[in-house]
């Protein structure tokens, strides 16, 4: 397998490997998530991470009610793992209070306590919040990167037009704008591609998508699977079944194309990533062996034709993963 390669994250100053290793799966587990995995899996997972190089993680405060967050920040404490050697990223609006001031700045501090360290790498606004005013979101955001808590910022799952609006709101008051997006983008799921990544590209700013791997179906050629997670994972199922007739297509083709390049299928689903322009994708393992699937990814180089014939069968999806809002919220102040 070749070595881990690495890039900088948009204007943030930080420098990840290709690959992202997704803390979601991490945790005891919970009625919406109770696929998770224990500590002693979780220490495994990372431990085979970072020797093959990878060297950024991503979590939550709410992933698996903040216990995902003590996973990974014991484990790297317990293996050793140097704090400046890994970038650790992880997010804020699943809480009381959303993005609201008292809120950023009460969870901040949970979660440097979960990871046992006094800096995050990359804060990323978990989704747009709409009961709270930008301006107060972005201040107060911009306090802990000058107060040395945060280095960077990120935003996930949100419309284009919020996203822009944001970026507009913290250049124009000279606070810190996000340097990342992470909102989902895989084979199956496309739309971000019409407005989402040329604003972000706009801004100058990095591609850390998550669902990577559609929830474990890009990895086998098999839509169902005999996984905890296949069979209890709802959320996914609500996600991705209504597309399954056209999206096993797309499947199939990843199936074909990993076995005439001698890899498994998670690899070709990344390495179409990269093809795309995609700075470093997150992928969830919930075991140590995933992980050596995924960095095969660095083996394949996809051609011109690889990638259209991976792309063809793809139609147009509902959205996903952005907090649906109703037409009153867009009109203006006494409209009709």
């Amino acid at each position: 397998m070749a070595d881990m390669r690495y890039v900088r994250l948009g204007g943030s100053g930080l420098t990840v490997s290709l690959i992202c290793l997704g803390g979601m799966g991490f945790g005891v587990p919970t009625a919406p998530r109770p696929w998770t995995v224990g500590y002693d899996e979780t220490r495994a997972v990372i431990a085979a991470a970072t020797d093959a190089g990878v060297n950024f993680i991503d979590t939550a405060n709410c992933y698996a009610d903040g216990t995902s967050e003590e996973f990974i920040g014991r484990a790297l404490r317990e293996l050793g793992i140097p704090r400046d050697r890994t970038v650790l990223a992880s997010k804020v609006f699943y809480n009381e209070g959303g993005l609201s001031r008292a809120a950023i700045m009460r969870e901040i501090e949970g979660t440097l306590r979960r990871l046992r360290t006094d800096y995050l790498d990359l804060y990323v606004i978990h989704r747009f919040d709409a009961a709270t005013p930008v301006e107060e979101t972005l201040e107060a955001l911009d306090e802990l990167v000058r107060a040395g808590k945060v280095r960077a910022l990120g935003a996930s799952a949100m419309y284009a037009y919020q996203l822009h609006t944001m970026q507009d709101v913290a250049l124009a008051n000279g606070w810190t704008p996000f340097s990342t997006m992470q909102s989902q983008y895989n084979l199956l799921y496309r739309e971000d591609e019409h407005e989402m990544i040329p604003v972000c590209r706009q801004f100058g700013m990095a591609l850390t998508p998550y669902s990577s791997l559609a929830a474990g179906r890009l990895t086998r050629p098999t839509w169902d699977a005999p996984t905890r997670r296949s069979e209890t994972d709802e959320i996914s199922k609500k996600k991705f079944d209504p597309m399954r007739e056209q999206d096993e297509k797309v499947v199939a083709r990843v199936a074909e194309l990993a076995e005439g390049h001698g890899v498994p299928m998670a690899a070709v689903a990344v390495a179409w990533l990269w093809s795309r322009g995609v700075e470093s994708p997150i992928v969830g393992c919930s075991r140590p062996e995933l992980v050596g699937d995924v960095a095969r990814a660095l083996d394949v180089e996809l051609t011109e034709e690889e990638r259209i014939y991976l792309e063809e069968p793809y139609v147009p999806h509902p959205l996903v993963g952005v907090r649906p809002h109703t037409l009153d919220e867009l009109l203006p102040r006494g409209a009709e």
